[in-house]
């Protein structure tokens, strides 16, 4: 769930914006170490605003780094986004006050607690996480449907066009990094809080930019669903190959190790992304909405 909500913002901005971005974990990164020191130093910061808090800090860091697509766009824009990935998670390892003097730079998330109510159990935090994520995705869904949603896109299939039909280019693309900043920010907020419990800014990698890449990339550019479907599909493909492939091998007397495993899934997942890019561009969701339409019509396809 929370990197359904990170691969939902990164949507907002590379599949209604057509923005590309490489720093979504640095925007992560933000929203966690911001919401951490907003509920250490202010006394009585109710959770859910400590969470929004960090949102609105990635979304000012991410119209910071945004400003460049105001000149440049495509693989160019890709490489200022990398920029803030490597410059985010250097400041947050060098400026000891974000990690609250930490010698390590290892934040612990404080005990989550709303109405007197304290998150202790995988189960509450689980079902803190689902509502968070269903309010968030919901407004998305909204707001896609929305004139901003309709503004992105027009800006995403030609940004002169849509300059000359009076919309404006700056605010816009200025908005969408803002927003996927900040849905970003939500979710870094969760995966140290609900998730991990304790983080460093070294776990924020370039790596972890690239997996939520390839969720909206399987899951369908462009889509809500597909951020979920990309999401479900990255995280449960390696837990099942962890389960068959040691099964095949023993089925068929192969020698597998667990390095080997590891270089099946990187190899299955480089022939994914390839085999979506060239079959099916718009992804699983897009799959999902042939499949409903081809049930509708079963078994009269006339």
């Amino acid at each position: 769930l929370v990197f359904s909500l990170a691969a939902l913002g990164l949507n907002i901005l590379t599949g209604y914006a057509g923005q590309l971005s490489l720093g979504s974990a640095a925007f992560m990164a933000v929203g966690a170490f911001a919401s951490y020191n907003f509920m250490l130093r202010i006394d009585g910061m109710p959770l859910i605003v400590g969470f929004a808090l960090g949102g609105l800090m990635a979304a000012l860091v991410g119209i910071a780094f945004g400003l460049p697509s105001l000149r440049i766009k495509g693989f160019y824009l890709a490489v200022a986004t990398l920029a803030a990935q490597f410059f985010i998670v250097w400041v947050l390892t060098k400026v000891s006050w974000f990690s609250n003097d930490s010698s390590s730079g290892v934040i612990t998330a404080q005990d989550m607690q709303i109405f007197g109510y304290k998150f202790v159990t995988p189960e509450a935090k689980y079902l803190l996480v689902l509502a968070i994520v269903t309010v968030l995705a919901l407004m998305a869904k909204n707001m896609a449907r929305s004139s901003v949603g309709r503004a992105w896109m027009a800006v995403r299939d030609m940004d002169v066009a849509a300059e000359v039909i009076g919309i404006r280019l700056m605010p816009t693309k200025l908005l969408a990094f803002a927003v996927s900043s900040f849905y970003c920010g939500v979710a870094g907020a969760l995966y140290a809080f609900c998730y991990l419990g304790s983080v460093e800014p070294d776990g924020f990698s370039l790596d972890m930019s690239f997996r939520i890449l390839f969720m909206i990339i399987i899951g369908g550019v462009g889509s809500i669903l597909g951020s979920f479907l990309g999401a479900a599909f990255i995280l449960l493909l390696p837990i099942f190959l962890d389960i068959s492939l040691p099964w095949v091998a023993g089925l068929l007397g192969l020698p597998f190790s667990n390095a080997t495993v590891s270089h099946i899934q990187v190899l299955v997942f480089g022939a994914l992304i390839m085999f979506f890019l060239i079959v099916e561009p718009h992804g699983l969701a897009r799959l999902w909405q042939i499949t409903k339409e081809k049930l509708r019509l079963w078994p009269f396809p006339h």
